[in-house]
């Protein structure tokens, strides 16, 4: 990690408070197998072999809360797994997903480590198990990202910004920047929506999960939407974005519609559509995939997928568990 956003990860943990707090600590597991018309052939990845996810792993997911005189004082947050895919650059895999400590202030919620940054859906949107992903596994912007960030809540709405090295999933960048904010009318948690504009600027490596294709750094840009819509039974989400990276213009969008067939997430069924739009390369992606709790910490899911881009049809099948201890 560049020097400035090591610093500033330390300043945070030492302004983490010495006090007791409550701590989540759970296994995760999953199974993921399928098959690929393009390589006519199994495959153990439910994006591609470079991609983080989804392939079979175990780890764990670590979460430690911080108390005050005044209460809520700050978040750690930690998620590894051990990866394995037969087609991936390496079999095994180590995968950092979550390295972060979140510092409760007055002006709301700092943060610094492995966190989302303030760009659309996968802003705010959990995806870690999912098979259906959201723009950045589609090549568009970045999961997760190694730096700095602010977020605050507000009546009716929240902002958040972030600074960090655009090297996505890696450790170590290749001195990139990229910056950028985002502004939401409606709390998800509270108003069951959210709406957001976002800004996103900075020079970036190329890379594909934890691979670096190349390193040298390009401007990357983002201008884009997004929505969610929670109503009775029924989730809507949309992202739409453009820019420029690598030299390219490019036009993306997803469109996702969910519907709660049992109470709690018992059973879901999705459809998603993404559209990519990167120069010479342009496509539709459509996927449908169900998923169904077996019990509270066991979870089927399964999805098919059409990648007109890359002339696949794809199916995917998970075993996924997350069990507290």
């Amino acid at each position: 990690m560049p020097a400035r956003f090591s610093s500033a990860f330390s300043l945070l943990l030492l302004a983490a408070p010495a006090a007791a707090g409550d701590t989540l600590l759970y296994l995760e597991g999953q199974g993921v197998a399928g098959y690929s018309s393009a390589a006519a052939a199994p495959v153990y990845h439910s994006m591609s072999a470079a991609d983080a996810m989804q392939k079979s792993s175990a780890g764990f997911d670590l979460v430690h809360k911080f108390y005050g005189e005044a209460g809520d004082a700050g978040t750690l947050a930690v998620q590894a797994r051990l990866a394995w895919d037969k087609d991936a650059p390496n079999r095994l895999e180590p995968q950092l997903y979550n390295a972060y400590y979140r510092l409760r202030t007055p002006y709301g919620y700092a943060w610094a480590g492995h966190n989302r940054a303030a760009a659309g859906l996968e802003s705010y949107t959990d995806t870690h198990g999912a098979l259906l992903q959201t723009l950045p596994m589609y090549g568009y912007g970045l999961d997760r990202d190694w730096g700095a960030g602010w977020s605050r809540d507000f009546d009716g709405g929240n902002a958040a910004a972030s600074l960090t090295t655009g090297s996505g999933m890696r450790l170590r960048g290749a001195g990139g920047w990229l910056a950028g904010a985002r502004a939401a009318a409606g709390v998800l948690n509270s108003d069951n929506y959210t709406a957001g504009l976002y800004l996103s600027a900075g020079e970036v490596p190329w890379t594909a999960g934890y691979t670096l294709v190349d390193g040298a750094l390009r401007r990357y840009s983002a201008a884009g939407a997004d929505l969610t819509l929670l109503w009775d039974a029924w989730e809507l989400r949309a992202d739409l974005r453009g820019g420029r990276m690598r030299g390219m213009a490019y036009i993306a969008g997803l469109g996702r519609l969910g519907f709660n067939v049992l109470p709690e997430g018992g059973l879901k069924l999705e459809a998603q559509a993404v559209y990519s739009g990167m120069e010479r390369m342009e496509g539709w992606i459509v996927s449908a995939g169900a998923s169904y709790a077996l019990t509270p910490y066991l979870t089927l899911r399964a999805a098919c997928e059409r990648d007109v881009p890359m002339n696949d049809r794809r199916v995917t099948g998970q075993v996924y568990y997350y069990l507290p201890i």
